[in-house]
């Protein structure tokens, strides 16, 4: 997709962000290519160690220090044109501009998000008056708009709390509340519901399909559960190793699942209605060292379906089985175009 044909919010292409220590170079993110248009959500899904995570830093421009972004683009239409986030000065004034004020991101875990020196109100109000530019008092008064915009029970009296004064549900809804401030075009959400209970977590993914379709953004969900993926997502990109190893439409992915790594994460969850006593299959295996990367398709060594001489020999190209759906794999190497 080229950035003028639709209303895009970022566009990925061939991200590769490397991690050096005295280990060896870890090649966290490896030609990761993606995008993701106004009012749409992206589930980007994976085994712990994948590169989901290090993909969203590397958009906000968070990556550590001995981490860097080798190759690619990261193209983010923002409110004053199109720009290259990774050309940008990390600590430089307009990437700081786009941090939190056009990008916003929820954490995992809020309680290590949050100070717990400083209540809750003076931590989103911080973020409002240093990208809006507002004094103290409308800081405040924005601040507990937000917290009402995000359903906070009390919100006169939580935004004087500390964030251990809340629950991990209202620590959540704060974090949301924060990231929501400043009205982003784009919101990233790390693994959000992983530290609440099922109940939480419905009330959390209601929430940010509220808040989407109030604020017109677009959402990048981080996330294991596939079945939050099935609910929020409009459209999925399955990471292994670093690597785009299928990309499509919600509704295609999990009716015609193409890669072998991609039908083993569905065949490995639990069904409604699945008979008592049946057995759920696990993927063979564990995800390999990141310091010993398996040549040729780096699924290889887990793959039910592997093809010596083939899949061991070399990557697989990036082939568009049908329109909008594509894997990276050898049994389809025949068709299509990569």
């Amino acid at each position: 997709m080229q950035p003028d044909d639709k209303d895009f919010v970022l566009e990925v292409n061939d991200l590769s962000t490397h991690f050096y220590s005295r280990e060896g170079t870890v090649k966290a993110v490896d030609g990761v290519s993606f995008s993701i248009e106004r009012r749409r959500t992206l589930g980007i899904v994976g085994e712990s160690g994948c590169g989901k995570s290090v993909t969203s830093q590397s958009i906000l421009r968070l990556i550590p220090k001995n981490g860097k972004i080798v190759a690619g683009q990261i193209l983010f239409r923002s409110r004053s044109g199109t720009v290259d986030l990774s050309q940008l000065d990390p600590d430089g004034e307009q990437m700081r501009s786009i941090q939190g004020r056009e990008i916003a991101m929820i954490f995992q875990e809020p309680m290590t998000s949050f100070c717990p020196v400083y209540s809750i109100g003076n931590q989103i109000a911080e973020v409002i008056a240093l990208h809006q530019g507002v004094k103290k008092d409308e800081a405040r008064r924005l601040t507990l708009e937000t917290l009402r915009l995000v359903g906070m029970p009390n919100p006169d009296e939580i935004i004087d709390a500390y964030p251990f004064n809340l629950s991990g549900g209202m620590r959540q809804r704060a974090m949301i509340a924060m990231a929501l401030s400043c009205r982003p075009s784009l919101l990233i959400a790390d693994e959000p519901t992983t530290a609440v209970d099922v109940t939480i977590q419905a009330l959390v993914l209601e929430l940010m399909k509220k808040m989407q379709e109030e604020l017109n953004m677009a959402v990048i969900l981080i996330t294991h559960d596939l079945g939050v993926v099935g609910d929020m997502a409009d459209d999925v990109l399955v990471m292994y190793l670093g690597k785009n190893v299928e990309y499509g439409s919600v509704r295609d992915l999990f009716r015609n699942p193409l890669h072998p790594y991609t039908r083993g994460l569905i065949d490995s969850i639990p069904k409604l209605g699945q008979a008592s006593g049946s057995t759920i299959e696990p993927i063979a295996g564990s995800v390999p060292s990141v310091y010993e990367m398996p040549t040729g398709c780096r699924f290889h060594t887990r793959c039910p379906r592997f093809m010596a001489g083939i899949c061991d020999k070399e990557e697989p190209p990036n082939v568009e089985v049908t329109p909008g759906h594509s894997t990276a794999c050898w049994l389809y190497a025949d068709r299509g175009t990569s």
